[in-house]
């Protein structure tokens, strides 16, 4: 065999050796050589004397580097364990399989296994060790992913809400990688918005203030993978061009790397699998390719808890639905029949006070009034019949709207008799009562507006031991009928006052926002369950139950009303162009809708003092009005 030119790993057998000794020492060299596996030999004191090119290829040292050296690249944790090793080594002179942890010279951690063996010199003296590496980096990182793998799908049909199957996903990939965080970000689809619908870090509060926040789409690593549907790696993330600062600086957290992978469906990208933070170097291939494929796994799984939420949340609203209409044949039955009563005993009396004079026009038009009241009293328990889906044809429907055309035109051709143009008083007659109002808007100084507004009303609820504070500042002009917020100043301070107890409070402030002028109605009463505040603004409902409930004077506790204003006030902003945002916590003490407040602070049992009832629940609606010139320029339309 010609002997190898000396390279940076070889150096020329020494030439005091014998020619034998000099042949054995080039053979050996040239196996050392041929081998993959890092090898290298150290004398007795522990420095360097050899290594070959596997070594420098896996490791990165060159002999130059580090002949006569200590090679640094035992990890500071495992430096003891090395010592008990190379103990070990000098007693059993050979050691096999031995699996620990090396540094490459980049800070890259590397498995390995070692094998190792001491040599002695021609005098069986002592003379250093041959140590061989096999890295298995690779080999281990196949073997976790794979068990990674069978643990995640085999657990996940454990897991029936999302929320539970999503922490166990996070925290399986923490465990692998070694991670500080983890987190799976969805995609609001509605908002364009991504949000974090899990989030796992090692300190649990970052967890927990991250998945309140959310951020646009297009932004971050995470908006870059899901528009490319290619995974990325951030080694140094606050100085990578996708930093995005609005989640680090909401969270109080600092992210110094990054890896996120899309999760994908079949048919579209659903969100982002995010790790943060590695313990150990940095994120690699074989750490996106482990989270690639944890993603690839877990895709459809939540996907179909997510739908199965969807369904089950539609479920629940139906049922609530449900609910808001039987609330609404009740309401309606009370609310027609209680003043129906009243009416037909208080025109039995009226015709008993009539008794005595003889005239047959009182009986005609009393007559009229009994018949049109019966009639109203069964298009009651005709509508009644309607909303509960029983069998109601067109034709009645029709012979009723006939029946009270033709007797409208009766009382007005009695109301008009001797006229000329009986026709002509009948229409505008017709046009007073049923014909459209047209509210006309105009520049109005919300926070003066508002002020007098309450000012005025104060005298309504004086009966009332609420003590209402009005705050404002100097806002820009709104642009809005006059009649229009009389009536939203006016529904919400009733209903304020109406759900708070005597002796509470209630909060009105005019104020600007960014987005233009803002009043609110803050009432520290008994708040709204959270089925009543999905259902408040868009249906006819009142928040009570219908046993509970009793029509008492304006302002009352527990007064209760027609169910109409905030569905009203809703119309109105769609008209006019403004926005109605409600935010409510019921009382703890009477947590659901047939749980009684005694209606005074007082009197209470819950509260002792007034803070508990003001820290117990309560309602802020606010109304957010454009400005009056953005409004000419952008609303003007929308008006109706």
């Amino acid at each position: 065999m010609a002997e190898k030119q000396p390279t940076s790993q070889t150096k020329t057998p020494d030439s005091s050796l014998n020619p034998v000794h000099r042949g054995v020492e080039r053979r050996y060299r040239a196996l050392l050589e041929f081998l993959a596996d890092p090898v290298f030999v150290v004398d007795v004191r522990g420095r360097i004397s050899y290594l070959n090119p596997a070594f420098m290829k896996v490791f990165g040292w060159t002999l130059e580097e580090l002949e006569g050296k200590h090679i640094p690249f035992v990890p500071e944790h495992l430096k003891e364990e090395t010592r008990q090793g190379i103990k070990r080594l000098l007693i059993e002179k050979v050691i096999h399989g031995f699996e620990t942890k090396r540094l490459t010279k980049d800070g890259k951690v590397l498995d390995v296994v070692l094998d190792g063996a001491i040599y002695f010199d021609e005098d069986k003296n002592l003379a250093g060790q041959v140590i061989i590496l096999r890295d298995i980096t690779r080999e281990k990182h196949i073997t976790r992913r794979n068990e990674a793998l069978y643990r995640v799908a085999k657990a996940l049909p454990q897991f029936q809400s999302l929320n539970e199957r999503l922490e166990f996903i996070i925290k399986e990939v923490q465990d692998i990688i070694g991670l500080r965080g983890a987190s799976v970000i969805l995609l609001d689809e509605k908002k364009n918005e991504f949000f974090f619908r899990e989030a796992v870090y090692e300190d649990g509060k970052t967890g927990k203030r991250i998945k309140e926040i959310r951020f646009p789409a297009d932004k971050g690593v995470a908006g870059y993978v899901y528009r490319t549907g290619k995974p990325l790696i951030v080694p140094d993330y606050p100085q990578s061009p996708y930093f995005f600062g609005q989640v680090d600086e909401k969270s109080g957290y600092q992210t110094k790397n990054m890896l996120d992978v899309p999760i994908r469906t079949p048919d579209r990208i659903i969100g982002v699998l995010c790790a943060v933070n590695k313990k150990e170097g940095e994120f690699d291939e074989d750490d996106l390719e482990l989270l690639s494929a944890i993603a690839s796994t877990v895709a459809s799984p939540i996907e179909n808890a997510r739908i199965n939420e969807e369904l089950n949340r539609s479920y629940e609203e139906v049922n609530s639905l449900n609910k808001a209409k039987d609330r609404v044949i009740h309401h309606l039955s009370h609310e027609l029949k209680t003043p129906l009563s009243v009416l037909s005993a208080s025109l039995s009396l009226l015709t008993k006070k009539l008794s005595g004079i003889n005239s047959k026009d009182w009986k005609t038009i009393m007559d009229r009034a009994e018949r049109n009241l019966r009639r109203i009293l069964e298009m009651q328990y005709e509508v009644e019949d309607i909303l509960q889906k029983k069998d109601y044809t067109t034709y009645y429907l029709i012979s009723a709207l006939l029946d009270a055309c033709c007797d409208e035109i009766e009382v007005l051709a009695s109301l008009d008799a001797g006229e000329e143009d009986i026709i002509l008083s009948i229409r505008n007659r017709i046009e007073d009562l049923f014909g459209p109002r047209e509210s006309v808007s105009e520049k109005i100084s919300l926070d003066a507006f508002t002020d007098s507004t309450i000012q005025a009303l104060r005298s309504r609820f004086v009966h009332r031991r609420c003590h209402v504070e009005v705050k404002t500042e100097k806002t820009p002009l709104i642009y809005v009928p006059r009649d229009v917020l009389t009536k939203i100043i006016e529904g919400l301070l009733r209903n304020a006052v109406g759900n708070t107890p005597d002796g509470g409070k209630i909060e009105v402030s005019v104020k600007n926002s960014e987005t233009g002028p803002e009043l609110e109605i803050r009432d520290f009463g008994v708040g709204i369950t959270e089925e009543n505040r999905r259902l408040i603004f868009e249906s006819y409902i009142t928040t009570r139950e219908t046993m509970q409930y009793s029509t008492r004077k304006p302002y009352d506790f527990n007064a209760g009303g027609k169910g109409f204003d905030l569905l009203r006030m809703k119309i109105f902003s769609e008209r006019y162009n403004f926005r109605i945002d409600m935010t409510s916590s019921r009382c703890a003490f009477i947590p659901c809708d047939e749980d009684l407040c005694p209606g005074d602070i007082k009197n209470c049992s819950y509260c002792r003092t007034e803070n508990d009832c003001f820290n117990s629940g309560g309602t802020s609606v606010v109304v957010k009005f454009l400005e009056a010139d953005a409004f000419m320029i952008n609303g003007k339309a929308n008006q109706r």
